[in-house]
């Protein structure tokens, strides 16, 4: 009976140090694998530009939609005096940013961020919305005269007078061609309130060639509207695929921000997904989220989790052993 007694002492106190040694030791191979699986770093700014015709409030359905995502967002007023005068101003607002941004242009605001993002290592992503993207050389007259739109029709030239004793001409888009080549998908009379409100751009906006194109080094995002009557879509497509931007087509007029929001807002929400990564990892490319980088992270932290699964096994055979031997 002691005999019987002792032994089953022996076996109790042998579990009990095996099941204690394993819990300890997947204690310690869990800790190990959670940078692995932790956050992909804090969320970017999202600095958004309107284009030609339209000013900051152009963005609002936008700018609710991320906001309620909880990002931080800036709609700075394009200027829209001239490609290298609009572009000089934006870079300025970037430089007033710390973290990591992605930065998004619609229509003539795309040529925009193609120039002010160039050599800022702040700007991770850019997001193009029905938008220009001129490379070197290029502008948006000559886009425009490569790929036809409604839109050569569609606007009239009033002589304007500066401050500094200058003067030059500005385009405003007729008031009847509004609706029809402008905001097609709008109501019409929501169409015409833009009409009134618009903000005309100097003609430099569209004759100046751009200098630098930072879509060239900067991971780009690119919205194509089927409907688009102001830049052709075909146009948009050409553009996208050149910068090898990650690209999505909606069928949408010109003013895609307005009309659909949800759209234009999840899109930029994948520039931003990619942009925080490229800034918790800043040697890894960025990928769309949706895109081979996002099975990639899925295969490392399920490699991670069944490394610390088998490391823990291993350990904890090795110490029963070890324990069981010691009790003997």
């Amino acid at each position: 009976m002691r005999t019987s007694a002792v032994s089953g002492s022996r076996r109790r106190i042998r579990r009990s140090r095996t099941a204690a040694a394993g819990c300890a030791v997947a204690a310690l191979c869990t800790a190990g694998v959670a940078p692995a699986v932790a956050d992909g770093g804090a969320k970017p700014t999202i600095v958004l530009v309107h284009g030609a015709f339209a000013d900051g409030s152009s963005w609002n359905g936008v700018i609710e939609r991320l906001e309620s995502r909880g990002y931080t967002v800036m709609a700075p007023a394009n200027p829209l005096r001239g490609l290298y005068s609009d572009s000089t101003y934006i870079a300025s607002v970037l430089k007033s940013i710390k973290g990591p941004i992605v930065l998004a242009g619609h229509s003539y605001g795309g040529a925009v961020i193609s120039t002010a993002a160039e050599g800022n290592s702040q700007v991770k992503s850019l997001v193009y919305i029905s938008a220009l993207m001129p490379d070197v050389g290029e502008s948006g007259m000559s886009l425009g005269a490569r790929f036809p739109s409604a839109l050569g029709s569609a606007t009239e030239s009033v002589p304007y007078s500066a401050g500094d004793g200058g003067s030059g001409t500005d385009l405003y888009l007729k008031r009847d061609k509004v609706h029809p080549v402008f905001a097609a998908c709008l109501p019409e009379s929501q169409a015409n309130l833009l009409g009134v409100t618009q903000r005309p751009a100097a003609t430099t906006a569209f004759s100046e060639t751009a200098k630098v194109a930072a879509w060239k080094t900067i991971p780009s995002w690119a919205l194509v509207g089927r409907q688009d009557m102001t830049i052709n879509p075909e146009q948009e497509r050409f553009e996208a695929e050149r910068a090898h931007s990650h690209t999505v087509e909606i069928n949408s007029c010109h003013v895609s921000l307005i009309a659909h929001p949800d759209a234009v807002a999840d899109l930029i929400v994948q520039a931003a997904g990619a942009a925080a990564a490229t800034a918790a990892q800043p040697g890894r490319p960025a990928l769309a989220s949706s895109g081979s980088a996002g099975h990639d992270r899925e295969l490392t932290g399920l490699g991670g989790i069944a490394g610390a699964s088998l490391i823990s096994g291993t350990a904890a055979v090795f110490l029963s052993r070890r324990l069981g031997r010691r009790t003997h």
